[in-house]
């Protein structure tokens, strides 16, 4: 199957890849990094080879490199949710 959207895991790859090279610059090894954001060396790897980690564990990493606020965005509703909310109201 092909599609022009990149797939969840395609995604996540990305996402540690521009994590490590953040964690890089940064200069800290994998072991401070886990170490100071309060997740375990072995997430932090699986991470940084697989894309896989719980979104608790990405966000600790998030909050420690500064990045926290990057995740307001996700599931932000364009629309005016109290409009919204009317349509299904019975007032």
């Amino acid at each position: 199957m092909y599609s022009l959207e990149s797939t969840p895991l395609e995604v996540c790859k990305a996402l540690a890849e521009r994590h490590k090279l953040l964690r890089k610059k940064l200069r800290l090894s994998q072991k401070e990094m886990a170490e100071r954001s309060g997740i375990s060396l072995g997430s932090l790897k699986r991470f940084e080879n697989t894309g896989k980690i719980s979104l608790e564990a990405l966000l600790k990493l998030a909050h420690l490199m500064g990045r926290l606020n990057d995740f307001e965005s996700i599931f932000q509703s364009g629309d005016d949710l109290n409009e919204v909310e009317k349509l299904f109201s019975n007032k």
